[in-house]
């Protein structure tokens, strides 16, 4: 959706998060001590401020340099730079998540797992980007929000920190694995040209 329609997420994850920055400040600095202390800002962004990995890459670390691949990602990266700037420059006490692609229950339909299964159990094809040969590292929501829980308790002020599900696959092989799941056909691949 960021590719043909970019101007709601430059709203959303650059203007949101300013606006939200403003509030939290304001808050947090009429906090007596020790509240003021114990008052976190969580910005949870994405994985995807880093662009892509290749079959053999090694995983991201918090200090890869951003590549965002899209206007999603690069609206997420500049998100990312407001909240380091809030804490260098007011010394606000804002942490960061990065979390891998996340699956489970309820999640958006759109989302590639949930439509992926959906368009397999209805005999509609899936696009297939490329070769299916980028990598991406799926976490579990629960581990997702476990992973949150533990930065806000024992986050430090200004730190970055990745959250991943050590479950690095190609998207051929998350496509493949959810055919044989569902019982379907490798024809309902749809090949198209990478985004």
């Amino acid at each position: 959706r960021s590719i043909h329609g970019p101007a709601d997420f430059v709203q959303t994850n650059v203007m949101g998060t300013f606006a939200l920055l403003e509030e939290a400040r304001a808050y947090w600095s009429a906090l007596a001590q020790p509240e003021k202390d114990r008052f976190r800002f969580l910005h949870v962004s994405t994985d995807e401020v880093y662009g892509s990995l290749g079959p053999g890459d090694p995983p991201f670390t918090e200090t890869t340099a951003y590549a965002p691949n899209s206007p999603y990602a690069a609206s997420k990266a500049a998100s990312d730079l407001l909240v380091r700037s809030y804490f260098v420059t007011h010394k606000a006490p804002v942490v960061t998540t990065r979390a891998s692609n996340n699956y489970g229950p309820y999640q958006y339909p759109e989302k590639a797992l949930p439509l992926m299964i959906t368009n397999f159990m209805e005999d509609k094809p899936f696009p297939q980007y490329g070769d299916g040969k980028q990598v991406r590292d799926w976490l579990h929501v629960l581990d997702h929000c476990s992973g949150i829980e533990t930065v806000i308790e024992k986050g430090i002020p200004g730190g970055i920190y990745n959250i991943g599900g050590g479950n690095e696959r190609t998207n051929m092989e998350i496509t493949r694995l959810i055919l044989q799941t569902t019982g379907r056909d490798e024809s309902l691949i749809n090949y198209v040209e990478d985004r």
